[in-house]
């Protein structure tokens, strides 16, 4: 171990495997995929204008239990796994129970009550397995830990789940931004929960997330060299509901499972800092999912019909390629997501400064194209 019960390089070996073997199997995928048919014609809202394999995700769970296989061999991280906590065993089966249901709508395209009924079932299988939202830390007042009992920990945790789920699913239109997003969301948590292990000198409640958002990372790493622009392969659904469930596991073990009163009351920052790392990491995510049920719903329509006014969708018709595109949201997530983490790494005075400044210049790198429509208009003055 490097430090304080921080097993840095036992989680850098697990998401390196979970890359190497994610990489690996996506070509076989895909090949297996192209010699079988199973690609994904053009729809309407598509940005792509090639047939393309679509069933990607089968690769990244792949490389995911073979990961965490990995990882319950190492013996510094077995405080991670049966019998000393269930939750390694309960993320297992959710994200096997998600990527059924996924490869199923990839392939036949499921309705859009049959996919949510699918995603409920997995997202509940994981709570009760294990995996839940057991304490809230109400940091106001003289601080309050409020502990849940099971049914309220399943309805939170399921609740939390699904709109993680949906958020990734709903992003994942433009090739290469759902695994970047996961990627940079996963590292965040990543980084939290190492600061987390060595504040409190390896507790055990710190393993898990830090073991899934290893693996996350590393699956997504993976599978992006064959889905960046242009995309050799997608993901598809089974790939971006595995991610949305997966984050929502990390963030629901980092968050819901350690005590944040260990912390004590004098930092409200530092108290809140599990809940607004997770929130910041999926921020983008969610806040294009919000927006798009808001927008349908106002216009008479059902929030699951598709439409092209996502926010990579805005961004295209500001004028950025489609490269440049995913990399804007790549980095208003990181912005977003390692501005929260930096606050329970370095004194608060810094770290609002510095994410001032990383907000000021990503809204100056996405006004680019605006700024020079405008150059351009402006006639030249006389000389």
């Amino acid at each position: 171990m490097d430090g304080a019960g921080v097993p840095l390089r036992e989680l850098g070996l697990v998401l390196l495997v979970a890359a190497a073997l994610t990489y690996i199997l996506t070509g076989t995928v895909r090949s297996i995929a192209v010699r079988t048919g199973r690609v994904a014609e053009i729809r309407a809202r598509d940005v792509h204008t090639q047939p393309t394999p679509n069933l990607g995700g089968l690769a990244m769970f792949t490389g995911f239990v073979g990961a965490v296989f990995l990882a319950s061999q190492l013996p510094a991280l077995t405080r991670g796994f049966m019998p000393i906590t269930p939750e390694m065993t309960a993320v297992l089966w959710g994200a096997a129970a998600i990527v059924v249901v996924g490869v199923i709508d990839d392939i036949v395209e499921l309705d859009a009550l049959t996919k949510l009924a699918g995603q409920l079932l997995a997202a509940v299988l994981m709570s009760l397995l294990g995996l839940s939202w057991t304490v809230f830390y109400w940091p106001f007042g003289d601080g309050t830990t409020i502990v849940l009992d099971q049914v309220q920990g399943v309805i939170i945790t399921t609740f939390f789940t699904v709109l993680l789920i949906n958020a990734i699913n709903f992003v994942d239109g433009i090739d290469g931004l759902a695994a970047g997003l996961g990627m940079i969301a996963g590292g965040a948590i990543l980084v939290f929960s190492l600061t987390v292990l060595h504040d409190q000198g390896g507790a055990v409640s710190a393993y898990p997330p830090a073991i899934i958002a290893a693996a996350l990372v590393g699956i997504c790493a993976g599978f992006l060299p064959h889905n960046f622009e242009p995309a050799r392969i997608f993901m598809g659904d089974s790939g971006s509901m595995l991610i949305g469930l997966l984050l929502a596991a990390a963030s629901t073990s980092a968050s819901g499972k350690i005590n944040m009163s260990l912390y004590g009351t004098a930092d409200i920052i530092a108290l809140l800092s599990p809940i607004i790392v997770v929130m910041a990491a999926v921020f983008v995510p969610v806040l294009d999912l919000v927006l798009a049920v808001v927008r349908r719903t106002s216009q008479g329509r059902s929030p699951f019909a598709a439409d092209k006014q996502h926010i990579h969708h805005r961004l295209l018709a500001l004028g950025h390629t489609h490269r440049r595109t995913v990399l804007v949201l790549y980095l208003w997530v990181s912005v977003v997501a390692f501005g929260a983490v930096s606050y329970s790494i370095v004194p608060a005075r810094i770290a609002t400064v510095a994410w001032i400044l990383a907000v000021l210049i990503a809204g100056a790198i996405t006004a680019v194209p605006v700024m020079r429509r405008r150059r351009l208009a402006v006639p030249a003055p006389h000389g």
